[in-house]
C-alpha cells in the first residue's frame, strides 16, 4: 500500500507528464487522451480536418489548474489565470494532435519490445521512470522499488498508462531522429566558423552616416511608394486574426463601510491573537498573507504613512500588538517578537529630468533646466515644490518627489549608492541613470528591523459593493447603446481606453480584463457594444473598433510611418553610395585625402578588428562593417559598404588568424556543437512551418 500511496501522490507527473520535446520548442502534456479525440460529443476545434475533442481539452485545462493549486495552495485562480490555462490546453491539444500526425506521415512506431528495454535502461531511462523512481540519494533508478510496482497488482493501471507515455516518448525521439537526419553541414562551414572565431583585422575606414547624403525632407516619400514597398514585404508583416476595442472599465473599489466592516472583523482577533498559543497556526487561518509568521520587517516592507504608524507606535515592543494599520488595500496586525537592528534603509526624494544623451538639443535643454532648478534652490524654493513643478516622474511628482522607504537593492545602483553615501537633509546629484538625470535629497535613515508575526486583511468589495458598481456600468451600457459609446462616456465623465490590436492569443495591455474582452471581441462585429463583463477587479463594457482576418497586420498609420522611414533610408543610401564613389575617384583612392575635404569626416584606424563579435577596438561594435571587411582584399580601397549607422569606405590592411591555431583540429571541435545548433535551428523551423501550413480551427 505505501508503494501505491507513493504512485497516487505523484498521479499529476504520472498521468500528464510534461516532456519537453522538439528541443523546447513545443512543450507536450502527455495523457492518455493523446491518440486522438475521445468520442465525447462536441469539439472545440479542428487541425487539419482532425476534431479536438471537449474532453480532450478540459481535461488538459483542468490538469494545468490542479498543477497550480498543488504547486500554489491557497492561490486564487483569477481570470487572467484561466484564460492563461485554457490557451495553454488549446495550444498543447493542438500540437498533441500535429505530433499524431507527423507520427503517421513518417511511419513511426514503437513496439511492446523496445519499450520494456526503455524502461529496463540503466543508460537513458524514460522521463516518466526517472520521475518516480528516482532514489533522491544516489540519483540512480531505484530498480527494487521499479521492480515491486510492476509486480503490484494494483499498479496495473498505472503501469497501462506509464506503457503508453513511454511509447509516446520513445516515438518523439524517432521522430527528432529522423528529422536531425536531414541536417549536414559541409567542410566550407565549418571552415569559416572556425576563421570567424580566430580571424582578426587591421585597417582604417571613413564612416558616413545617412545624414551626409543631405537632410530627410530632400527625400521625399509618395504614398504609392509606401503601398508598394508593402506590397514586396508583405509576408514580414503575417498575423494572426485580430481585433481592436475601447472600453469603459469599472473598478470594484471597496466602499467605506466595507473598509470599516474588515478593520471591525480585525479588531475582532486582537485578544485571540495576543494569548495565541502558536503564531503560525493562528496567522495560517486567519491571515489573507498565510506565510507571514516570524517575519523581518523594516520600514521598507510599509507604505510611508503605515511605516511611520508602526515603527513610531508606543506598543512597539516584545509581545504587544500593533495596529490595526491601514497600509495599500490591508489592515495588518502585528505581533511584536523582537526589535532588532540591520541594513539600513533610506527615505528620499527626487526631481528626474529626462535625457538623450544622443541629441545636443536636448542636452543643452536639460543643461538649462538644471540650472534654474539649482539657482532656486538656492533662493529658499522648497524640494518638495520644485518636485511637483519639474520632475517629469509624474508618480513621485505629485507627492513632493518623495518615493518612499527603500533598501539598496530596490533602487537602480546609481541612485542607491549617492542616497546610502549621503547623510539626511543633503542634495545630491545630478545622478544620471537610465531614466534620466536625478537631483536627489536623502529624507533619511532607519537600521531597526522587527521580527514579527502578522495578520493581514484584505479590504476587498463586499456584494453589495459589487452590485452598486455592477448596476453602474448596466446603466452606462444602455445609454451607449443609445446615445453612442463615447458620448454616453463623455456624459457620465468616464475615461475611454483602447486595447490596441491584440489576437486569441495576446495578452492585453489591460491587466485583469483580457479574457472578458477577447471573449467577446471574436464573437462580435465591428461597432458591436457588449453586455456587462466580469473581469478579474471589476466590470467592462467594450465596443469592438476594428477586426482583421486577412492574416496580415494592415498598413496603418504606425506602419506607414515606418516604411516611410525605411524608404527615406534607403534613398539617403542610394544617393550617399553615388557621392562616395565620386569621392574615392577624386581622391585617388586615399582615406586622408578623402577626410581632407570635410572637418566633420574622422579617419577610424584600428589594429584590431575582431570578426566573431563585430567589435572595433577605437570604435564600438559594427557587425555589418566587420562582415563586409571579411571579403575585402587587403590594401585596397573599397566599394561603400554598409554600416549599422550609414556606409563607409574601407581599407583592410591585414587579415590574420590566431598565431599557431590548428585549423583541422578546431574544426572537428566546433562540428558538433555547430550539428547540434543546425539541429535545433531546423526543428524550430520545420515544426513552426508545419504548424503554421497547417489547417488549425478554433471553436472556443
Amino acid at each position: 500500500m505505501a508503494l501505491m500511496s507513493k504512485l497516487r501522490d505523484k498521479t499529476h507527473i504520472v498521468l500528464f507528464v510534461l516532456v519537453a520535446a522538439f528541443v523546447g520548442l513545443i512543450v507536450f502534456e502527455w495523457g492518455m487522451n493523446f491518440t486522438g479525440p475521445t468520442k465525447k460529443a462536441g469539439a472545440v476545434g479542428k487541425v487539419n480536418g482532425e476534431a479536438i475533442s471537449t474532453k480532450q481539452y478540459e481535461a488538459l485545462y483542468n490538469n494545468l489548474v490542479a498543477g497550480f493549486r498543488q504547486s500554489n495552495p491557497g492561490a486564487e485562480v483569477t481570470s487572467g489565470l484561466d484564460a492563461k490555462f485554457r490557451e495553454q490546453a488549446w495550444n498543447y491539444a493542438v500540437d498533441q494532435t500535429l505530433l499524431a500526425q507527423l507520427l503517421k506521415k513518417y511511419g513511426i512506431s514503437a513496439t511492446d519490445q523496445e519499450v520494456l528495454a526503455a524502461v529496463n535502461s540503466t543508460v537513458n531511462p524514460p522521463a516518466i521512470i526517472r520521475q518516480n523512481f528516482t532514489d533522491p540519494g544516489t540519483g540512480q533508478i531505484d530498480r527494487e522499488l521499479l521492480e515491486k510496482a510492476r509486480s503490484d497488482p494494483q499498479a496495473k493501471e498505472f503501469w497501462l498508462n506509464a506503457q503508453e507515455v513511454v511509447k509516446r516518448e520513445l516515438m518523439v525521439n524517432k521522430l527528432l531522429m529522423t528529422l536531425k537526419t536531414m541536417v549536414v553541414v559541409t567542410d566550407p562551414e565549418l571552415t569559416e566558423v572556425v576563421q570567424r572565431q580566430f580571424t582578426t583585422f587591421a585597417g582604417s575606414f571613413i564612416p558616413f552616416p545617412y545624414s551626409y547624403a543631405g537632410a530627410e525632407s530632400n527625400f521625399p516619400i509618395k504614398d504609392e511608394e509606401v503601398k508598394a514597398w508593402y506590397d514586396a514585404h508583405k509576408e514580414q508583416f503575417k498575423e494572426d486574426a485580430v481585433r481592436s476595442a475601447e472600453f469603459v472599465f469599472f473598478p470594484l473599489t471597496p466602499s467605506a463601510q466595507d473598509s470599516v466592516q474588515v478593520k471591525k472583523e480585525i479588531d475582532g482577533l486582537i485578544p485571540q491573537f495576543a494569548s495565541a498559543q502558536s503564531d503560525s497556526e493562528f496567522v495560517k487561518i486567519q491571515s489573507d498573507m498565510p506565510n507571514s509568521a516570524k517575519v523581518s520587517l523594516s520600514r521598507a516592507d510599509f507604505s510611508p504613512a503605515a511605516g511611520q504608524a508602526v515603527f513610531s507606535s508606543p506598543k512597539l515592543a516584545p509581545g504587544q500588538i500593533v495596529g490595526p494599520i491601514a497600509d495599500e488595500g490591508y489592515y495588518r496586525l502585528l505581533k511584536i517578537k523582537s526589535i532588532t537592528t540591520g541594513e539600513p534603509v533610506a527615505s528620499a526624494s527626487h526631481i528626474l529630468v529626462r535625457l538623450n544623451p544622443s541629441d545636443k538639443a536636448d542636452a543643452a535643454r536639460v543643461m538649462g533646466l538644471l540650472k534654474k532648478i539649482s539657482e532656486e534652490l538656492r533662493s529658499g524654493a522648497s524640494f518638495a515644490s520644485l518636485a511637483a513643478k519639474y520632475s517629469e516622474d509624474p508618480g513621485s511628482a505629485r507627492n513632493g518627489g518623495f518615493v518612499g522607504w527603500f533598501t539598496k537593492d530596490r533602487m537602480v545602483p546609481q541612485f542607491a549608492q549617492a542616497v546610502f553615501a549621503g547623510r539626511p537633509g543633503q542634495i545630491v546629484g545630478p545622478v544620471q541613470t537610465q531614466f534620466g538625470l536625478h537631483i536627489i535629497k536623502i529624507e533619511g535613515f532607519d537600521n531597526r528591523q522587527i521580527v514579527a508575526s502578522e495578520v493581514a486583511r484584505q479590504i476587498k468589495a463586499s456584494t453589495q459593493t459589487s452590485e452598486t458598481i455592477k448596476r453602474q456600468a448596466q446603466a452606462f451600457q444602455t445609454e451607449a447603446k443609445s446615445k453612442g459609446f463615447n458620448e454616453a462616456a463623455k456624459t457620465q465623465k468616464l475615461d475611454v481606453g483602447k486595447t490596441g490590436d491584440f489576437s486569441r492569443q495576446s495578452l492585453l495591455a489591460v491587466p485583469g480584463m483580457g479574457e472578458a474582452i477577447t471573449g467577446f471581441a471574436f464573437k462580435a462585429k465591428e461597432g458591436d457594444i457588449s453586455d456587462v463583463l466580469d473581469a478579474e477587479k471589476g466590470f467592462v463594457v467594450t465596443k469592438l473598433l476594428t477586426q482583421n482576418d486577412s492574416g496580415y497586420h494592415q498598413l496603418d498609420a504606425q506602419l506607414t510611418a515606418m516604411i516611410k522611414a525605411e524608404l527615406v533610408r534607403e534613398k539617403q543610401g542610394a544617393a550617399l553610395k553615388v557621392k562616395l564613389v565620386a569621392l574615392s575617384k577624386s581622391s585617388g583612392g586615399s582615406l586622408d585625402a578623402i577626410a581632407a575635404t570635410d572637418k566633420s569626416l574622422r579617419k577610424v584606424t584600428s589594429n584590431e578588428i575582431r570578426w566573431r563579435d563585430g567589435f572595433i577596438d577605437g570604435y564600438g561594435v559594427d557587425a555589418r562593417l566587420v562582415e563586409a571587411m571579411a571579403g575585402m582584399k587587403p590594401n585596397a580601397l573599397s566599394q561603400p559598404v554598409q554600416t549599422s549607422g550609414g556606409y563607409a569606405l574601407v581599407v583592410l590592411t591585414s587579415r590574420q588568424l590566431a598565431p599557431g591555431l590548428d585549423l583541422a583540429a578546431e574544426k572537428q571541435k566546433v562540428l558538433p556543437q555547430l550539428m547540434k545548433v543546425r539541429q535545433e535551428q531546423f526543428l524550430s523551423e520545420y515544426l513552426n512551418a508545419y504548424r503554421r501550413n497547417s489547417k488549425i480551427e478554433d471553436f472556443r
